[in-house]
């Protein structure tokens, strides 16, 4: 490859993996040099007013989690918010022409399945039966029980008591520190 540089990459155009979508749904392609304040000032902006009622995000590749941090941050601050997710791959084809066209090289075509995802955030109720789904608060109750069985946890170990041996397996000989240092 080092007698070939990259010339262009296309995306294929893949249908959206949602069915029945409102002509009026905001559409939020994140890429990986998106700003997550400049995605969230616009969808949170857009959400904000009656007449919208859902928005879709959409990443491809290396924007997957800046596309999840986009919808947790949108759950967050809007509460009430009913979510379908799917993941899926879209075709892209790189082409890579001959640094020297002389040597008589032909241009490769590189074809690539790269990984995407789409959340669908409703302020409606969505199909509850459709994969993907979760429903709102659910994420919420899930890390309330976690936090609940941590604290019990904890309650349970007697004051003073640790949980490992403290100072990453060292062991002091009876005299005290200022031997421990001391060779015998």
């Amino acid at each position: 490859m080092e007698n070939y540089q990259k010339s262009k990459t296309v995306e294929k155009p893949a249908p959206l993996p949602f069915n029945n979508l409102p002509p009026d749904v905001i559409e939020m392609k994140v890429k990986d040099g998106s700003k997550i304040r400049n995605l969230m000032g616009f969808a949170i902006g857009k959400m904000e007013l009656e007449t919208v009622r859902q928005v879709l995000f959409s990443g491809t590749g290396k924007a997957i989690s800046k596309t999840i941090t986009c919808v947790e941050i949108m759950k967050r601050r809007l509460k009430g918010l009913h979510q379908i997710t799917r993941v899926f791959f879209r075709q892209t084809e790189e082409i890579w022409e001959p640094i020297v066209p002389e040597v008589g090289l032909d241009p490769l075509t590189v074809k690539r399945n790269v990984p995407a995802i789409c959340i669908l955030l409703s302020k409606d109720p969505l199909d509850t039966q459709e994969p993907g789904y979760q429903a709102p608060g659910s994420f919420d109750a899930f890390w309330a029980e976690t936090l609940k069985l941590e604290s019990q946890g904890q309650a349970k170990r007697k004051p003073g008591e640790s949980r490992g041996a403290g100072r990453a397996g060292k062991q002091f000989r009876s005299g005290g520190r200022e031997e421990a240092g001391k060779k015998p």
